[in-house]
C-alpha cells in the first residue's frame, strides 16, 4: 500500500498553536486530585514490612535496594533492612506493589515533591510518605496483577479410614510435578534461613527442585543437616512459621520439599555427595554418648573433618527419640535407617546396646580426646501424687514409657502395649497427640472402636501441638477438651474411674511465665480406665561421675553450656535435649556447632593450624 503524500500546508496549519495560551499548572501552588489508581510516591508500613527484599528483586530498573536501618531491631521472621527507592530510576510500573509479600508497600496519590538536592529523591518509604503528609493510597494490586501464588500445593494423605488402624506412613509425598509447582512459589527471600535453628540453605535447595538438579539439592542439605530424611518428615518446621508468603497466603511447604529431594535422589548419587564431604584423617578421637539427632549430627561433621568418631548408644537401635519416641506413621524406620546409613558409610562407628555408666564414662574420658554428651530427655515425667492425687496408680503411664513400646511392637520387637477401652491423655503438645493417635490405632486393633480424649490446659488458639496434629487426630477419632487442668485421678476399688478436671482460666501470667490459674468451682469429669501423661520428659545423668557432675551447672534440668556446647571442662561438650530441650532440628544444630568447637579444641591441643 502506498504511503499518503505529505500535505504541503500541514506544517503551516500548526502555526496557529503559537498564538494559543498554554495550559500551565503552577506546581506546587495548584494541586489537581490524582486518579484513584494513580501511581505516585511509595509508602511502606514498617509494622507489616519484614524486609524480605522481593520488591528489590523484581524491580526492572534497579530503582530499589535494601539497606540496614541504623538502630532498628528486627523481630523474629524479619530482617533489619528496608527498601530504599531511587526516584531517578523508578519507572512507576508498580511491580513492587504487585509482589509485596505482606502488602506493606503501596503507591500513593501524592505526585508532587520539590527539592534542590538530588539525594532527597533517594528515599526510604514509611507510612508518612515522602512529603510527611500520610497520603491517600493510589495504585493497588488486584487478583489480576498479584504476582504471588498464595495457595500451597496440597500434599496427598491417606484418608482417616485408611490410616486409623495402621501404623504405615500416611503422608504420600510430592510427585515431581507437584514439587516443581510448590518450589516455583518461593520468592527466595531467605527469611526462613535466619529462623531455622540449623540455618539451612532453604532457598538454595528449593531452587534445585525447580531446576531439576536434586544432586545439588542434597549438597545443600548436607551443609547443615545430615538427617534430611528425618527432618523432611518430622521437623517442627519453624522456617514455615515465618515464610514471607504466609503473611497473605499459605507458607511454602519447606519440610515436604526437603523430603522430596531426599526420597527422589538415587542412593548412588546420594552416596557420591556424602562421601565427597570427608576430609583427610585428622589427629584426634571423639566419643559421643547418645545416638540421637545431636549425637549423630556431631558425629557426621566431626568425621567430615577427619576425626575418628565412636558413638555409644544404650538402645538396640540408633536414633534416640527419632527411633523410639516418634510414631512410625510419622517417621518410618526406613527413612531414619537411610540417613544413619550414610553417616556410617563415611566412617562413623556406632556401638548399640552399650550403656555408659560412671566407670565406663571414666574409661571414655581416658581413651578419647573429647567427649560429647547427647543423651536426651528419655525419662518419662508424671505429676507427683501431692500435685495430682492418684498419679501413682499402675494404669497411669508416662508418654515416654509408652511410645518406645509402641515402636518396638510395630517393628516386631515386642508385644502390643496394654491400652484401655477408655483413655484420657493429659497434655496438649505434639507428644500428647503422638500418644493419642497411637492409642487410637491400638484400640482399633484390639477393640474395633475408639474412645480417646486429650485434655489440655491451653485453649485451641494457643495449643502447643501443631495444627495438623489436632486436625488429623480429630479425623481419626480423638476428642480434645481445651482449657482444663487435672485435679484428681479418681480411683474406686483399686481401679481408675476417670480424671476430674477444673477450668483453666489462663496458662501464662502477665509476664508471659507459665503460671496456670484455675476456677476450682468449674469441674468436668472425664471417664477413663487408663490415663497417660504427656507433661514433659526428663534427663538421666546417673552415668556422669560425681566429681564431674558437681562442677556442671544444671538449669531446669539442662546442662549449662555456651552456643557451641562448651562446658566447664575443656574436653566435655553437650548438645540436644540436655542443652536446649526436646526438638530435633535444634539438636542437629547443636551437634553441628559442637563439632566446630571440638575441632577448634583438638587443633589447639595438637598444635594444628
Amino acid at each position: 500500500m502506498d504511503k499518503p503524500k505529505a500535505n504541503l500546508f500541514s506544517s503551516i496549519k500548526s502555526l496557529k498553536y503559537l498564538f494559543k495560551k498554554p495550559v500551565t499548572i503552577e506546581i506546587p501552588k495548584v494541586y489537581r486530585e490524582a486518579a484513584d489508581r494513580y501511581r505516585g510516591f511509595h509508602t511502606n508500613d514498617w509494622d507489616k514490612c519484614i524486609g524480605c527484599g522481593t520488591c528489590s528483586e523484581i524491580c526492572p530498573t534497579n530503582a530499589i535496594r535494601m539497606e540496614k536501618v541504623p538502630g532498628y531491631e528486627a523481630g523474629n521472621g524479619q530482617t533489619d533492612e528496608r527498601p530504599v527507592i531511587d526516584y531517578g530510576r523508578c519507572c512507576w510500573c508498580g511491580f513492587c506493589v504487585d509482589i509485596c509479600t505482606t502488602g506493606s508497600l503501596k503507591m500513593s496519590k501524592d505526585y508532587i515533591f520539590i527539592s534542590p538536592d538530588a539525594n532527597d529523591f533517594i528515599y526510604i518509604p514509611d507510612e508518612e510518605g515522602i512529603n510527611k503528609n500520610y497520603p491517600e493510597e493510589g495504585y493497588r494490586r488486584n487478583d489480576e496483577t498479584d504476582l504471588l501464588e498464595l495457595e500451597r500445593v496440597i500434599m496427598g494423605h491417606l484418608s482417616a479410614e485408611e490410616r486409623g488402624d495402621s501404623f504405615i506412613e500416611y503422608v504420600r509425598g510430592y510427585s515431581k510435578e507437584e514439587a516443581i509447582r510448590e518450589a516455583s512459589r518461593c520468592v527466595e527471600c531467605g527469611i526462613c534461613t535466619y529462623t531455622c535453628p540449623a540455618h539451612m540453605n532453604i532457598p538454595e535447595y528449593i531452587r534445585t527442585i525447580w531446576e531439576d538438579d536434586l544432586e545439588k539439592g542434597v549438597e545443600y542439605l548436607y551443609k547443615t543437616n545430615p538427617l534430611p530424611g528425618v527432618c523432611g518428615r518430622v521437623c517442627t518446621h519453624k522456617c514455615e512459621s515465618v515464610c514471607s508468603l504466609g503473611h497473605r497466603g499459605e507458607p511454602i511447604a519447606i519440610r515436604w520439599l526437603k523430603r522430596y529431594i531426599v526420597d527422589n535422589t538415587p542412593d548412588d548419587e546420594y552416596e557420591k555427595v556424602v562421601l565427597a564431604e570427608v576430609s583427610k584423617p585428622g589427629k584426634g578421637k571423639v566419643a559421643i554418648i547418645g545416638a540421637g539427632p545431636a549425637g549423630l549430627s556431631a558425629a557426621y561433621y566431626l568425621r567430615t573433618l577427619g576425626y575418628e568418631v565412636d558413638v555409644f548408644e544404650q538402645m538396640p537401635l540408633a536414633g534416640g527419640v527419632m527411633r523410639y519416641g516418634i510414631p512410625r506413621y510419622r517417621l518410618p524406620d526406613e527413612a531414619l535407617d537411610r540417613d544413619i546409613s550414610f553417616i556410617e558409610k563415611i566412617g562413623v562407628r556406632i556401638h548399640t546396646n552399650y550403656k555408659v555408666d560412671k566407670e565406663k564414662f571414666k574409661e571414655l574420658k581416658e581413651k578419647y580426646d573429647a567427649v560429647f554428651l547427647s543423651t536426651g530427655f528419655f525419662t518419662g515425667r508424671k505429676l507427683p501424687p501431692h500435685i495430682l492425687p492418684g498419679s501413682d496408680h499402675t494404669d497411669v503411664i508416662a508418654a515416654m514409657d509408652f511410645l518406645p513400646k509402641v515402636r518396638d511392637f510395630v517393628r516386631g520387637m515386642g508385644e502390643m502395649p496394654e491400652v484401655g477401652e477408655k483413655v484420657v491423655i493429659i497434655g496438649g503438645g505434639n507428644v500428647g497427640f503422638d500418644v493419642g493417635r497411637s492409642v487410637v490405632r491400638l484400640q482399633r486393633m484390639k477393640y474395633g472402636k475408639v474412645d480417646v480424649t486429650i485434655t489440655a490446659l491451653e485453649s485451641e488458639d494457643i495449643l502447643p501441638a501443631d495444627r495438623e496434629e489436632l486436625e488429623e487426630g480429630r479425623e481419626e477419632g480423638l476428642k480434645v477438651v481445651f482449657s482444663r487442668g487435672p485435679k484428681e485421678i479418681v480411683i474406686e476399688d483399686g481401679k481408675i474411674k476417670g480424671l476430674l478436671t477444673v477450668k483453666c482460666l489462663r496458662v501464662f501470667d502477665d509476664e508471659g511465665k507459665f503460671n496456670p490459674q484455675f476456677d476450682e468451682e468449674d469441674k468436668l469429669f472425664l471417664e477413663a480406665d487408663q490415663i497417660f501423661m504427656a507433661v514433659g520428659q526428663a534427663p538421666d545423668y546417673n552415668y556422669i561421675p560425681d566429681d564431674i557432675m558437681e562442677k556442671l551447672e544444671i538449669v531446669r534440668g539442662k546442662i549449662k553450656a555456651d552456643e557451641y556446647g562448651r562446658t566447664n571442662f575443656e574436653w566435655l561438650f553437650v548438645g540436644g535435649d540436655i542443652k536446649e530441650g526436646p526438638d530435633i532440628i535444634h539438636g542437629i544444630a547443636n551437634g553441628h556447632n559442637a563439632a566446630k568447637a571440638i575441632d577448634e579444641y583438638l587443633r589447639k591441643k595438637y598444635g594444628i593450624e
